[in-house]
Parts: C-alpha cells; structure tokens; sequence
C-alpha cells in the first residue's frame, strides 16, 4: 500500500516491506520469474526506492535467502532445544523435519529452492549463501553429535556430513515423491545407526 501523501515514510518499515514482499512472490513464482518493478509495486514503493535499499535484484535475493536461513536455523534450534541432552537430541532434527514434511505448505528447503532456481548463477550471488545455509547446519549437527558423546573433532565432522546428506536427501526425495512420511523416516534410522556406531567407538 503506498504512503498516504505527506505522511513520514519509515526507512526501516520500507526496507522490510521490500524483503518481504520479494520473499512472497519468489516463493510463488520463482526468483527469476520476479521482476523488480513487480516487487516494489507490489510493495506499495517506488522502483527508485527499492535500488535504494538494495542496489540489485541480486542483492534483494540475497538477502532475502539469507533471512530464509536465519529463519529455519533458529527454527530448528528452538524446537529441538529441550530435546535430552545424546542421542535424542541429534534425532530430534529429523523428528521435526518430518512434522515439517507433513505439512500442506511444504515445498522443499526454501534455500536450495532458490539456487536450483537461478541454477547457481553466481551473478545473482546465492550459491554462497546456500553454503553459509549448509555450513550452518554442520555446525548444529556437530554441536549436537559433541554433546551426545562424539567427541573426537575429526568424527563428529564426518558424522555431521553424513547427517547433513541423509537430511538433504530426505529433503529433496519428499518434494519429488510427495511421501511425507518415507524419506524422513529412513533418514532418521540411518542416522540413529551412524550416531550409534560414532558413540560405539569412543567407549
């Protein structure tokens, strides 16, 4: 909706706007199938206003994949939080990301969506931050594999890898399959297996 005339027009509330909108219509449509001057239209701001905030489309999707990420990896540490300290705690991601699976809404890992939308074009800048997403992600695992027992840095990085590809996969063969229940499920078992075997072998 645009600014009632002479009203004082909030830099901050406008920026947000911004990435809020362009966060809804690439959802819908697709990063490359979204033009700016939908965005800020759509936005109630003015093309001038949006390359103000953010310089390029590039730069708007960055950005608006970055918040994606901050989103699901402080998602993923709230609910899984007060999950019993060992083995629970790691399975309790895949736990959650089944519930997630299950949802009428679900659609895949927003952030990957968004590389194999633009098919990792560097121009627009994402493939670094889907690596940030993934790195991220490692490091809840490794936390989690720590505190359950794995304590020895070279397995609980291999361990963690290993997780990240069963929830990846998980991730990806769900969308494809429209099984909420199947890939999730095999991927939890997998990796109770994997973790069981890492904790065997430091007793």
């Amino acid at each position: 909706m645009p600014v009632p005339k002479g009203a004082r027009i909030d830099p901050e509330q406008t920026r947000l706007r911004l990435l809020d909108t362009a966060d809804r219509l690439f959802a819908e449509r697709a990063i490359h199938a979204v033009g700016v001057n939908e965005i800020a239209a759509a936005a109630g701001a003015s093309k001038l206003s949006l390359y103000r905030y953010f310089p390029s489309k590039s730069e708007l999707a960055a950005r608006v994949v970055d918040r994606r990420s901050a989103r699901i990896h402080e998602w993923l540490r709230r609910e899984t939080v007060d999950a019993p300290v060992g083995a629970d705690r790691v399975l309790s991601i895949f736990d959650l990301l089944i519930d997630w699976f299950a949802r009428p809404s679900y659609r895949g890992c927003a952030v990957v969506n968004a590389v194999t939308d633009v098919r990792g074009d560097e121009e627009l800048g994402l493939r670094s931050t889907a690596r940030a997403h993934l790195e991220s992600y490692r490091e809840l695992l490794r936390d989690r594999i720590s505190d359950a027992g794995v304590h020895d840095e070279a397995s609980a990085d291999r361990l963690a890898r290993q997780l990240l590809l069963l929830i990846e996969g998980a991730t990806t063969v769900t969308v494809i399959d429209g099984d909420a229940s199947s890939a999730g499920a095999d991927a939890r078992a997998a990796a109770e297996v994997l973790l069981d075997r890492a904790r065997s072998s430091t007793r």
